[in-house]
């Protein structure tokens, strides 16, 4: 379909598609086996002037918003998701400050970002908090001008890699949700270490860790907004970066239809390529439906956040299921297109299908996002009456 994107849009796109296919994808299948963080790539990337996409003029970056950034997730996806997420994850770590940081904040930490020499992370999810906010345990106490954490996030992507962490923490505990605060934590911060890489089923090129604070001391310059305030800062970040799931999704899905496609043309049963026979048509074209449909709602979505609308918690949340649902969807056909050869790791549709399933998980879970969904729902059909 025809998107309408800008010049530079395009140009945006088809840099990230380049790089895809030439530094990504050869390299694809070794980082999933490896585990191997993609630093090389992610310098290409940073050297080409992909990072900052999504970042104002005045920080250093592109100037460009959401939709910048997801057309450059959603080519590197149909690659590598892996190398995708850890180049969205900057992003997610960057966006707390880029909404609610001071001038100040802004000025010392973004422009290292945009340039791509220095990488975000977001510490949000605990062992005992990941859907429920409320039940976070990691603490952040005043003491004179600084605040001392204590506590652990658990599966924080680009831990221990990223310089920058945008960390929620509990300054309140009588105050339940309300009572949590967002702080910006620097690598290297005495008393900030990490645990060790976790061993994934997809996305093994990104990296997982646990953020370990003890009696880890961070001056109070370093709170985002007021204190409080740290259940707000985690949910309006996760509005804006959810399209960046959808992308990511978007691109396993792609991805993954074009190597079924060329298969089915190639592959040869009872004197023919499969892709004549009417079952794998149906298929097909079922997979490009489901993929042109979350396209357009993630497109879509990414221009009402870019354009100022000031409420769009529902609109996220639904590009980043229904994305993620297809991409589970299509990646589960793309192997069964294959065959026996899809099983194998030899061929890209079987890491698809193991890397497409985090997508319906992280930055909340698809039946949370639904959740979202239906409240927004009856808080319109509330105010209509």
């Amino acid at each position: 379909m025809e998107y309408f994107l800008t010049e530079e849009q395009e140009m945006i796109r088809d840099l990230a598609r380049k790089i895809a296919k030439e530094k990504v994808e050869p390299v694809a299948a070794e980082l999933d086996e490896t585990g191997e963080f993609p630093w090389e790539i992610l310098n290409v990337l940073a050297e080409s002037d992909l990072c900052g996409v999504y970042i104002p003029e005045e920080y250093g970056g592109f100037g460009g918003g959401v939709l910048e950034q997801c057309l450059v997730v959603e080519e590197l996806s149909k690659a590598c998701s892996g190398v995708a997420v850890s180049y969205a994850a900057s992003g997610l770590g960057s966006f707390p400050i880029l909404l609610f940081g001071t001038e100040e904040q802004k000025q010392k930490y973004i422009p290292s970002v945009a340039s791509g020499k220095s990488l975000a992370a977001f510490g949000l999810t605990e062992a005992n908090a990941g859907s429920d906010a409320g039940a976070m345990e990691t603490t952040a106490v005043k003491d004179g001008d600084h605040y001392i954490l204590n506590g652990t996030k658990q599966w924080i992507t680009n831990g221990g890699e990223a310089d920058i962490y945008t960390v929620i923490a509990v300054t309140d505990k009588t105050k339940g949700s309300r009572g949590n605060s967002a702080f910006i934590v620097e690598k290297g911060t005495p008393g900030f270490t990490f645990g060790k890489k976790e061993n994934k089923m997809g996305i093994r090129a990104s990296t997982t860790r646990e953020l370990i604070f003890q009696d880890c001391r961070i001056p109070k310059e370093n709170l985002l907004g007021r204190e409080g305030m740290g259940f707000i800062v985690a949910m309006k970040t996760l509005d804006v970066t959810r399209p960046g799931i959808a992308a990511q999704a978007l691109g396993i899905a792609s991805g993954a239809l074009e190597a079924a496609l060329n298969y089915a043309r190639e592959r040869r049963q009872f004197g023919q390529p499969i892709a004549s026979f009417q079952a794998i048509q149906h298929m097909l074209a079922d997979m490009a439906i489901q993929i042109e449909a979350a396209r357009a709602l993630l497109y879509s979505t990414a221009r009402m956040i870019d354009s100022g609308a000031k409420n769009y918690s529902k609109e996220s949340s639904m590009c980043k299921v229904l994305a993620s649902d297809v991409a589970m969807k299509v990646t589960v056909d793309a192997v069964q297109i294959f065959g026996g050869y899809g099983y194998m790791k030899e061929y890209p549709v079987e890491k698809m299908m193991r890397d497409a399933k985090i997508t319906q998980i992280y930055e909340g879970t698809n039946q949370i996002q639904r959740n979202i969904i239906a409240l927004e729902m009856i808080k319109e059909a509330a105010r209509k009456r």
